[in-house]
């Protein structure tokens, strides 16, 4: 029997039982007395019933009073849904004690935080990268037991979108990356990484570029040395050596510019975890960059679009870099008849610069690797720019550098569209 048609027979109880309360009390002479009699008759069994209720209530692991009507009715709906409640309590705690075991297994470290920053839980990574003490710290602020300043302004900020790198102090240098998440109803996840490897052998590598291209440019430059004399008398030589002089001399010029892009790539990569505090102007910046190209560059038109004045956060030097190789890739692969447009705007929480071309384009496969260094898209087509193929992995780094985001467009035949997005 459902609820509606419990309640309807309940109803139709309580009107028996008072119409033959009346019929009783007319027949003896006391109607009021018996009808007040019956009233309190089914006052006594519904308190009656709710006593049971509430006995049962303090105990539901027993089995629920037997009645009927209404009451076999509520009995049974409560006893329900107690049993569809247990049964995805238990379906949850499943799948809390399977993530907990994954997590357990892990090198990472995890910290289940509550929506306040306490501890849930950790696992044994956990407990030795940050030097934490489950359960004795279950429920202790994670402010209060990881002391590193960074780490509270990361915390406290709520921007997640990156992670964070930490160096510890005192004994054998360490760091760690920090990264959050947030899940359920606001809690979080921590998890933690010891990257001291992986930095140490990116600061070799950056040391072993960085002390190759000094080795490689005292060479470099006697060689260039003795061209530059050898062409200054060119006129005392065969004919047949001009070109081969010239080919020298050019390819000599490719290496220096590899070189300085190197050495240059290197500083940025050194400098990358440095804060950003000079507020530069962007649009003075390409004002500036396009007097420039207008005595290097005479034929080439750079058409400048600036739709707001604002400024970002950055270092002058890497963003005049980032933005003049954006300009010198697009008057490269641009045909020499065709403007490249640079535009400045704001659109929502972002400030955007595009360098806009109208060359060639480039396939879809190509886009996610454009970055990479000394990638080409067309080798005879790069070679044929002079480019040192390490344009863009500038741009990548001085975008990372500046908590900016390098977005690339682009359709073969209908030109490239370069943008860094700088968050406001």
């Amino acid at each position: 029997m459902n609820l509606a048609g419990s309640w309807r027979g309940e109803l139709r109880k309580l009107l028996l039982v008072l119409a033959a309360s009346a019929v009783a009390g007319w027949l003896f002479g006391y109607p009021l007395a018996m009808l007040t009699v019956g009233l309190a008759a089914v006052s006594l069994v519904w308190l009656y019933q709710i006593w049971r209720m509430r006995r049962w209530l303090e105990d539901p692991e027993q089995t629920p009073p037997e009645s009927f009507g209404i009451w076999g009715v509520v009995y049974d709906t409560i006893y329900r849904l107690q049993r569809e409640n247990r049964e995805a309590r238990s379906r949850l705690q499943s799948t809390v004690d399977y993530l907990q075991s994954s997590f357990a297994s892990m090198r990472d470290g995890v910290v289940i935080l509550t929506q306040a920053g306490a501890i849930e839980w950790c696992n044994e990574a956990a407990r030795t990268l940050l030097g934490l003490e489950y359960p004795r710290d279950r429920g202790q602020l994670i402010l209060n037991l990881v002391r590193l300043p960074e780490f509270h302004e990361y915390f406290v900020g709520g921007d997640f979108s990156r992670s964070l790198q930490v160096g510890l102090k005192g004994g054998r240098q360490r760091y760690l990356q920090m990264e959050i998440t947030t899940f359920a109803d606001g809690d979080f996840l921590l998890f933690v990484r010891d990257v001291t490897r992986m930095l140490q052998l990116e600061q070799q590598r950056r040391d072993f570029v960085g002390n190759v291209s000094h080795e490689l440019r005292t060479p470099l430059t006697v060689f260039k040395g003795y061209l530059e004399t050898l062409m200054a008398a060119g006129d005392r030589f065969d004919p047949r050596f001009h070109k081969p002089l010239e080919q020298m001399e050019l390819q000599a010029r490719r290496m220096e510019n590899l070189l300085d892009d190197l050495l240059w790539l290197s500083r940025i990569e050194s400098v990358r975890s440095e804060k950003k505090t000079e507020r530069v102007d962007i649009a003075g910046l390409v004002e500036e960059l396009r007097d420039e190209l207008a005595h290097s560059h005479p034929e080439r038109v750079v058409a400048l679009r600036l739709d707001t004045r604002d400024g970002v956060a950055g270092d002058y030097r890497e963003l005049h870099s980032a933005i003049s190789n954006l300009v010198l890739n697009a008057l490269k692969y641009s045909p020499d008849d065709k403007p490249v447009l640079v535009h400045w705007r704001r659109e929502g929480e972002e400030l955007l610069l595009s360098v806009v071309d109208q060359g060639p384009g480039i396939e879809e496969q190509h886009l996610p690797r454009l970055t990479e260094r000394f990638y080409r898209v067309d080798e005879s087509r790069s070679s044929a720019t002079g480019g040192t193929g390490l344009g863009l992995a500038i741009v990548k780094h001085v975008a990372a550098s500046h908590r900016a985001e390098l977005r690339i467009d682009s359709e073969p035949g209908e030109g490239s569209a370069f943008t860094l997005a700088f968050p406001d």
